[in-house]
């Protein structure tokens, strides 16, 4: 189940939201003035989450060329995936 707080509620209460989203590692969804404004979520959460849509548009990427017949051999690729992955670690 989402948690849901106001902005009222995260300004005054900053280190309880930062804690819930560092200890449960989900965001925490900000409304202003009765409406959807915000999620909020630790550093950690979000560059994992990121790093999931990165590495699913690779896969994605590659079965589209798979598909088009434009692929290369299966070292030149593992070979240019380490490269980008020390690059961005």
């Amino acid at each position: 189940m989402p948690n849901v707080r106001t902005s009222t509620h995260l300004s005054d209460n900053y280190d309880e939201v930062s804690n819930f989203c560092h200890s449960q590692m989900t965001p925490v969804f900000i409304t202003k003035n009765g409406h959807n404004d915000l999620a909020v979520m630790s550093m950690k959460a979000y560059e994992e989450g990121f790093a999931r849509y990165e590495l699913y548009s690779f896969i994605d990427e590659g079965l589209e060329a798979v598909k088009n017949g434009d692929s290369s051999n299966l070292d030149e690729f593992m070979d240019e995936f380490w490269k980008e992955v020390k690059e961005n670690a």
